[in-house]
């Protein structure tokens, strides 16, 4: 913006000539100390900025004096300093006679200070950024150290409130807005909330209560602050964003607050709580206020009704803008100021509970976290963040103009070029049509955030509109013919008991009204499936919406987003178990929002690294918030692989891959983080906490040591320890004990969030009687010359998954030797014979009419027992057999050896495959794994025939 006075146009020219001259005038005889550059410097820019503020202007032409003063300290070639404005104005307040003087004196220091802020501005030696940050300083330090010399004018004059330990109690003042996000603007209000924490009353003869003497101060501190006078005014103060608004007290205590925004705030008010930041009072006062705040601001879970408030507030402001006939608000008008901050806003409301990185005040960081965790595309973002800084550009050149508060465009043609010029443009028109088309480009993102949902047909959109809980029979049945329900009565039934429901009579007003609009949505979207499951999908859905009702805000989610309502229909349609599983951890329903993530389950590595980031975000010292995001982050992984398992995107053998490498990465983690707690605990020194876990390895047995976890499988774990790692202050095994406890407390601990696993040790040497952890010549003495063979057969399937990698190589060690071993045992096949007869005795029910998939004879556990006895008998002639643990590769790998004839092995494979797949649809449909006796007759005899062969050949 440095451009000299000959490119101004003409008539520009004709207006700051005579400033300019003036100035120079004054300046060339009092100015001494200053370098050549500096002069040429501000000879340069002058008529730039004299062009573009006439506040500027004005301020040189009556105080030369002031313009010197800054030029020759310097500080028109500086950023603010804050300790010498403070000192300056404590120096002041100490020789200011009375108010008047008092407040001429902040007038004179606020002008200096918004000419040296504005010449820096239009001269482009700051940007944008740093020019809000230091108007936002500039005011906080002037209200702060005003407030001081003011509190103990009124404690010098009267008496002092005390806190409970006898200390001066001052007054707390919440920054609200702009102010307390440092994103002031050049004549902007400042809006202030004032509290203070202890209540009680003076040591005076009127005994005046501490509520009196704080309303009085604060009265005092608006007079000096927002009158004007002569020499104008220091900040126009606006009180209106304080509990109960107009009509409420000017100051209020700690107590008396907590209880309004506890039970009568609005959610405007949480709106406004984003940016609050205390700016005076005592630290300890200003961290409990501060606190306190955040609660009421972001809530624990994802509130979409935020989205509802925000939408209705723009449309009220929208409204108001109509009516003024305003449409050139660049603030409040479409495609203004407020709408990317509303964009950025509405998913801190949504989202900041959970999300840390959400809860900053500034709109530029949060759009920039809001790209970073991926809700908002990086180029949305990028463009966001250019259009905000453009046009908070644009307001503060309105307001440099001439230090009015004001947000629409100029209409007089002086200032319409006076604008262009200052924002860089050769004319206005050019400057409007860039104004116009960023704005269209800001408007367009906030109608994508903030868009209608899309309700479907015109019947639809007029029953979203009917009292749907409070309709009789005779109604509900036309409400549903209308909807296009000819067969109506079961679904009647379904919702007649539903409204009847003790959940939905707790609703609130708000919750019913959620309610009302989402059933025509959810019926009609209901009523596209095919008839013959309609009912079962609705009664999925309604059992869901009874689950739901105590946080309804998830219903406001589902009318919001018509995209994740569909995708809940299509999922009830296709499982009984993925309702279920979403109506207890009812948080999942925000992974409906993303189609492209909700089907792209995460690879072995993807699940580490988004693991990473998403524990990032974590205080790792607090176990509750450490063990809750744990929890959610399977909770939405198996959500995913479900929908993708359902959509038919992967097969069921892909599906357990996904499953186990779930496991794997949070067994990790967890045990990662047991060590780190018990490693400090226990001080084992930092050399041997610093890399890792050290002599300590998690073996999975069963279903997640074969690669075939299922979404209800427990964990099959074994824990063993190296006896001399790490150096400790106690024995390896009471130091292991420890960790296996923390960790097992970790994975099994039963919480609001749900349990990540269920933990099963059976399977450690000498089952429940035996020691938690192993070390491992114990567990290899064991193995070797112990170990049932029915543990040998668990032994197949198990395999190293956490810990310290150098012991994996001893575990496979002792695995091979072991099952190795079995070959040479007396009655090998008769022991594997008679395991299998007592778990289908134990186990094995209703075979008159129902095949059991899993016990049957011929089923999935016949042939786990088939492979398994082939790895025992040919383990020590080939090695090639422990090379795998899950069933598929190793009778493959059998074959191989000749074992298994090819048609035997592929049948085994197929078989296993097919009851496997039958097995998994019936959990999906939460029913009995289980066929009529007539099904599949063939391949369970083809399974029964190998099994008579190789196992019951003696």
């Amino acid at each position: 913006m440095s451009r000299n006075r000959q490119e101004l146009p003409e008539v520009l020219q004709r207006q700051v000539s005579e400033s300019c001259e003036q100035l120079l005038s004054y300046f060339s005889a009092h100015q001494s100390g200053l370098a050549a550059e500096q002069v040429d410097a501000l000879l340069r820019v002058m008529p730039s900025v004299f062009a573009s503020s006439l506040f500027a202007r004005n301020q040189c032409k009556l105080y030369p004096d002031v313009f010197v003063e800054l030029a020759v300290s310097g500080c028109l070639f500086d950023t603010l300093d804050v300790g010498k404005l403070a000192l300056s104005l404590k120096c002041f307040f100490s020789q200011a006679g009375d108010d008047d003087a008092l407040m001429s004196g902040l007038r004179r220091v606020r002008n200096r200070e918004m000419l040296r802020i504005a010449w820096r501005d239009i001269a482009g030696w700051d940007d944008i950024d740093n020019t809000l940050r230091e108007l936002s300083i500039l005011a906080q330090t002037i209200i702060a150290e005003t407030l001081e010399h003011l509190f103990q004018q009124a404690c010098d004059a009267s008496s002092v409130p005390l806190t409970p330990e006898g200390l001066p109690q001052r007054l707390v003042t919440l920054a609200m807005g702009k102010l307390g996000a440092y994103e002031l603007n050049f004549s902007s209000d400042v809006d202030l909330i004032f509290a203070y924490e202890y209540d009680g009353e003076l040591f005076d003869r009127y005994q005046t209560s501490y509520g009196e003497f704080y309303t009085r101060l604060i009265r005092r501190l608006i007079r000096v602050l927002d009158e004007t006078t002569a020499d104008g005014f220091v900040f126009r103060v606006d009180v209106r964003l304080r509990p109960f608004g107009q009509s409420g007290p000017l100051v209020m205590n700690f107590a008396a607050m907590e209880t309004y925004y506890a039970t009568q705030a609005g959610e405007w008010e949480r709106y406004a709580m984003i940016k609050a930041r205390v700016i005076t009072g005592d630290w300890p006062s200003a961290q409990h206020l501060q606190s306190m705040l955040h609660a009421f601001t972001y809530r624990r879970y994802l509130d979409y009704r935020a989205l509802e408030e925000l939408r209705s507030l723009k449309q009220k402001i929208g409204s108001q803008l109509q009516r003024k006939d305003t449409p050139e608000n660049i603030k409040l008008g479409n495609g203004g100021i407020r709408e990317c901050e509303f964009i950025a806003q509405a998913f801190q409301l949504i989202r900041g509970g959970q999300e840390p990185g959400l809860r900053e005040r500034s709109i530029i960081l949060v759009l920039k976290n809001l790209a970073e965790l991926g809700y908002l595309p990086q180029s949305v973002s990028a463009d966001l963040i250019t259009h905000y800084r453009f046009l908070r550009t644009v307001e503060n050149r309105i307001q440099e103009y001439a230090d009015q508060h004001m947000h629409t465009l100029p209409v007089s043609e002086i200032q319409q070029l006076a604008m262009a010029y200052a924002l860089g443009f050769s004319g206005w028109a050019k400057c409007k049509a860039h104004i116009d088309e960023v704005r269209k480009e800001v408007r367009h993102h906030f109608e994508q955030t903030f868009t209608l949902p899309v309700t479907g047909t015109d019947h639809t959109q007029m029953e979203a509109q009917s009292p749907w809980l409070e309709m009789d029979n005779d109604a509900l049945q036309q409400a549903l013919i209308r909807l296009g329900y000819a067969e109506y009565s079961t679904i009647q039934a379904l919702l007649s008991a539903f409204f009847h429901g003790a959940a939905v009579k707790k609703l609130t007003r708000r919750g019913r009204d959620a309610l009302n609009r989402l059933l025509p949505l959810l019926l009609s979207m209901a009523g596209k499936q095919i008839p013959d499951c309609r009912n079962q999908v609705i009664e999925r859905l309604l059992h869901l919406l009874e689950v739901i009702a105590t946080r309804n805000v998830y219903y406001t989610l589902l009318i919001e987003n018509p995209g994740a309502l569909e995708r809940l229909v299509e999922l009830a349609a296709s499982s009984a178990w993925i309702i279920s599983y979403i109506a207890e951890q009812p948080l999942l329903l925000d992974e409906l929002l993303d189609n492209r993530q909700l089907y792209k389950p995460l690879s072995r590595r993807q699940l580490s690294d988004d693991l990473v980031m998403h524990l990032a975000r974590v205080d790792t010292d607090d176990t509750e918030a450490l063990l809750t995001a744990l929890r959610q982050f399977k909770q939405s992984n198996v959500l995913k692989i479900a929908a993708s398992d359902i959509a038919g995107i992967i097969p069921l053998m892909v599906v357990s891959d996904y499953l186990t490498w779930l496991a794997e990465v949070l067994v990790d983690a967890v045990l990662a983080q047991a060590w780190r707690v018990t490693a400090l605990k226990h001080d084992i020194g930092e050399e041997a906490r610093e890399p890792g876990v050290q002599g300590f390895a998690v073996i999975a047995y069963g279903k997640m040591g074969g690669l075939e976890m299922s979404y209800s499988s427990d964990l099959d774990l074994v824990y063993l320890y190296e006896d001399t790692l790490p150096p400790v202050t106690e024995t390896p095994s009471m130091f292991y004990a420890k960790l296996a406890q923390r960790m097992l407390g970790m994975l099994s601990a039963q919480m609001l969030s749900g349990r990540l696993y269920e933990v099963d040790l059976r399977l450690r040497p000498s089952g429940n009687s035996g020691l938690l952890v192993s070390s491992m010549s114990a567990y290899e003495h064991y193995q070797m010359n112990n170990a049932w063979v029915w543990e040998l057969q668990a032994l197949v399937r198990a395999r190293w998954v956490a810990g310290d990698r150098r012991l994996e190589a001893g575990f496979n060690a002792i695995r091979a030797g072991a099952l190795a071993r079995a070959s040479s045992l007396d009655g090998l096949r008769l022991s594997v014979v008679e395991m299998r007869e007592k778990m289908r005795g134990r186990l094995l029910t209703d075979v008159a009419t129902r095949f059991d998939l899993k016990q049957g004879r011929g089923g999935v556990v016949d042939i786990e027992f088939i492979v398994q006895f082939g790895v025992l008998k040919h383990a020590a002639q080939y090695p090639a057999l422990l090379q795998y643990t899950d069933v598929m590769r190793l009778l493959d790998a059998l074959g191989e050896t000749g074992y298994l004839d090819e048609e035997s092995r592929e049948l085994l494979k197929q078989s296993y495959r097919l009851f496997r797949e039958r097995i998994h649809s019936a959990a999906l449909l939460h029913v009995n794994a289980g066929i009529p006796v007539t099904e599949d007759i063939e391949t369970r005899n083809g399974v029964l025939a190998i099994w008579r062969q190789i196992m019951e050949s003696d």
